[in-house]
């Protein structure tokens, strides 16, 4: 009999989650929940065909890899540094609160002080997938919001790195050797080499790969073939993440998530991440089942009071953290809350961590299941718990003197950058001049932004990010800091006096209350939004909103005006060869 252990894993996987996945979406819960079962289904604590584990997890380190490389393709340097100022700070803050409330659980329960550390810092990382995969069902990967919250998570695995790097220096110490001069010295030894470790790795793969994979894709291209493309995507993908592990001891979904942003420079970006996302999202499907098949129910009974206090650290500790952090250093309460709910999960570093513990004889067993508990339960009520954020924003509001406390610090720093109109010495565009306050300075916005002057109407940008508030003003341009949807940030702006509003943002809940505020303080003026479906029509009309361009509608009349020309040109004999860029645009 020839042994068809992979196929098995596909087929039966793959089926279980496609019928749960889709019972789970018309119950009007997250595809993921149905994922989870259908990994319970398929593992060793439930009756029936067992998957075989090690191979079941290898495969959805596949899919870690190739999201890690997708999330790189769209996150520059740029869009890294510009949240640093948060992540940095929220993510050491975040890990060492978790990590510390996560010892003492330990302790108080019964677990030695090194395996209550381990659980802690077990419990102090989110998931990557689950992070990526709750922003863009949500619109909110490129958004300000969705920058924060990826930045946090990219610091926190440097920080599993450096731990996964130091576990077996400390190995001895932690399991009760004497702590002599020697083992501080191995650790230091450890530490500094991590840190090396992760200089190479972002020099090599940043500096070295960003010279010879533009090199590569451009003989690719001349190539023209389709398949070469795609096989040099994955090529750079897995080679960076593998290599990152064996030559630099750094994790893989890191070296992945180096590698995207290598070929995110060049103008490819686009077609690579069209060329994998099929790829990508299977293998993440095989993330989930990997931990549902780590559930066994069993040790519910078994240590039902360690795993309620854990969680209570997952889903109410760590976002509390976070929300404190970030409103303290002056984001507002919107940016605060999709960080701290994205984040209140634990994934799959925690079982990266845990395993290697496990292997130099730091913890029991009983941590492990801990963290597998953990991951089930928070993965699956995450993506329901941020569909509740309008709901937890709205209710804040309401209690006026916490919604005060809550963006104190966000409001000092726009009455700091917005002080008389930022940027003009106070003064602003003369009366006479027309304006148009354009709210959000992504793609869409900057575009728009650099058209208006050619048409004698100034801009004012609103936009969330105080640090390209703070570019702006700096290059002479009026920008003010905060959120557009508030009565002063409005008035800052020059809303009474402005001809025009044009609102960039996708999130329509965000336009529809920016759109209502503009109306009431100037009723003459014309709002211009953004929006993805049709169905929105009626809430726009409704706040305001003169006029829309809608996504599905836009998308469809560019792609039908291209087919048209195309078959027009191809008709009189002009017909362009044909499938891929330029050898230039690499």
């Amino acid at each position: 009999m020839h042994e068809y252990t992979l196929l098995e894993i596909l087929a039966a996987g793959f089926s279980l989650a496609l019928v749960f996945g889709y019972l789970a979406k018309r119950l009007k819960l997250s595809p993921i929940v149905g994922y989870l079962l259908a990994g319970f289904l398929v593992g060793p604590h439930s009756p029936g065909y067992v998957a075989d584990m090690s191979l079941a997890t290898q495969l959805s380190e596949a899919g870690v890899i190739l999201l890690m490389f997708g999330v790189g393709l769209h996150f520059s340097l740029d869009d890294l540094f510009a949240v640093k100022g948060v992540a940095l700070p929220g993510a050491i803050v975040q890990s060492t609160a978790a990590t510390a409330a996560g010892a003492w659980v330990g302790v108080s329960l019964g677990l030695s002080l090194p395996a209550g550390i381990l659980l802690g810092l077990g419990l102090a990382v989110a998931s990557t997938v689950v992070l990526l995969r709750v922003l863009s069902d949500n619109n909110m990967v490129d958004t300000v919001h969705g920058h924060v919250s990826i930045g946090w998570l990219v610091v926190e695995d440097l920080i599993t790195v450096f731990v996964l790097v130091l576990l077996p220096s400390v190995a001895g110490l932690l399991a009760g050797a004497e702590a002599d001069a020697s083992g501080g010295v191995s650790v230091a030894r450890a530490l500094g080499e991590a840190v090396l470790c992760l200089i190479a790795l972002w020099v090599t793969v940043l500096v070295v790969g960003g010279r010879v994979v533009p090199w590569l894709l451009t003989h690719i291209v001349r190539t023209r073939s389709q398949e070469l493309f795609t096989l040099t995507v994955l090529v750079a993908a897995f080679a960076t993440a593998v290599g990152a592990a064996v030559f630099f001891h750094a994790s893989m979904a890191l070296g992945a998530f180096l590698g995207g942003m290598v070929i995110g420079k060049t103008r490819l970006s686009h077609q690579a991440g069209a060329d994998i996302l099929p790829l990508r999202d299977a293998f993440a499907v095989l993330f989930f089942l990997s931990v549902g098949m780590l559930f066994n129910p069993a040790f519910l009974l078994e240590q039902p009071l360690l795993i309620a206090a854990c969680l209570g650290i997952v889903l109410l500790l760590k976002p509390l953290t976070a929300i404190l952090v970030t409103t303290a250093l002056g984001y507002s309460t919107r940016t605060a809350l999709v960080a701290a709910i994205s984040l209140a999960q634990v994934g799959e570093f925690s079982f990266i961590l845990a395993q290697q513990a496990q292997y130099l004889g730091i913890i029991p067993d009983i941590v492990y299941n801990v963290l597998v508990a953990c991951a089930l339960a928070s993965i699956t009520v995450n993506s329901g718990l941020f569909s509740t954020i309008p709901r937890i924003e709205a209710a804040l509001k309401r209690r006026e003197k916490l919604w005060h406390f809550l963006n104190a610090r966000a409001e000092a720093r726009a009455l700091k950058g917005n002080v008389a109109h930022a940027g003009h010495g106070g003064a602003g565009p003369a009366p006479d001049v027309p304006i148009a306050v354009v709210v959000g300075y992504g793609p869409t916005g900057r575009s728009v932004a650099k058209a208006l002057p050619d048409s004698g109407v100034t801009p004012v940008v609103i936009d969330l990010n105080v640090d390209t508030i703070n570019r702006l003003s700096e290059k002479g341009a009026w920008a003010v800091f905060g959120d557009a949807s508030k009565r002063d940030v409005l008035l800052a702006a020059g809303i009474e006096r402005a001809g025009y509003l044009i609102l960039t943002v996708p999130a329509i809940e965000d336009v529809t209350a920016t759109a209502a505020m503009a109306r009431s303080l100037n009723p003459d003026i014309r709002i211009l939004a953004r929006a993805r479906f049709l169905e929105e029509d009626g809430l726009l009309r409704k706040a305001g909103v003169t006029a829309a361009a809608f996504e599905e509608e836009e998308v469809a009349k560019s792609l039908r005006a291209m087919v048209l020309e195309d078959v027009r040109r191809c008709a009189g004999g002009a017909c362009p060869d044909p499938a891929r860029p330029e050898p230039d645009q690499a």
